[in-house]
């Protein structure tokens, strides 16, 4: 055998040792892989703290990823943090009445009415209102739908005139905030107060807030409205008021529903 020859043979020998060594290296690698993954699950699975430390971690890292886009929602004073159910056995004993009397008159899951319920308490409280009326007017617009639509575009839980009161929304992201129940409930209270303000009472600014105040009538909307709100103020109180049928009115009585403009002629 030549020289050239041994070469060869020496050079495709160690060829052959290198190639073999990393097809082992490679094998007992992932392995290696494997049971690192097995055991990292356990582990998270095992104990919850690593596994919230892991989410927020991943979830950063896709933030970066993604350029640096923010998932986090704009930041406002109004804006409103919540799930859009809740338990109505956790409400106060005055609250949770309302929410099952309402939830078994009007047809509606008491879980999400329990937030609205909740909702209306709190900001009558703070806009210095009657949340069972803010709760009557919702029960008499919509029947506590949160899609609907008046012909004249009045929208969401109040039947607010979108149109009219866009700017409200500002804070809660925009006009189409406006079937978004809570959201709703907020910039109707806001035009609630305005019309009972300008009218000088409940029975007027109700008339404002329906659109007929420069009618002679509005088709019996406040007395529904008061109705309502006297019955739930029974039930609130603890007492036990028969079911009547739902008379929701469609925000249409007036050429400008839910508008401040009569007001101001």
């Amino acid at each position: 055998m030549t020289a050239t020859a041994t070469l060869t043979k020496g050079l495709r020998t160690i060829a052959s040792d290198i190639v073999q060594g990393f097809f082992e290296i490679t094998h007992n690698g992932f392995a290696l892989l494997g049971l690192a993954v097995m055991f990292a699950s356990i582990t998270l699975f095992t104990q919850p703290d690593m596994r919230q430390a892991g989410e927020i971690k991943l979830f950063n890292f896709l933030q970066s990823r993604l350029g640096g886009a923010s998932f986090e929602a704009s930041e406002n004073t109004d804006g409103i943090e919540r799930g859009m159910a809740s338990n109505p056995q956790d409400l106060p004993k005055r609250q949770a009445a309302v929410a099952y009397w309402l939830s078994k008159k009007y047809g509606i899951a008491p879980e999400p009415l329990s937030t609205l319920v909740a909702e209306a308490y709190a900001v009558g409280a703070r806009s210095k209102l009657d949340p069972n009326l803010i709760l009557a007017v919702m029960a008499i617009e919509s029947g506590f739908n949160p899609f609907a639509q008046s012909p004249v575009g009045a929208q969401g839980l109040m039947q607010v005139m979108t149109k009219v009161h866009g700017d409200k929304y500002d804070n809660f992201g925009g006009k189409l905030a406006a079937f978004d129940p809570v959201s709703n409930l907020h910039v109707g209270v806001k035009v609630l107060q305005e019309c009972i303000s300008r009218a000088g009472s409940v029975e007027g600014g109700l008339k404002f807030y329906v659109g007929a105040a420069n009618m002679e009538t509005d088709h019996g909307y406040a007395a529904k409205v008061l109705a309502e709100h006297n019955r739930l103020t029974q039930v609130a109180n603890g007492g036990k008021v028969p079911f009547s049928a739902p008379q929701v009115l469609p925000a249409s009585v007036g050429a400008e529903p839910h508008s401040l403009a009569s007001a101001n002629s």
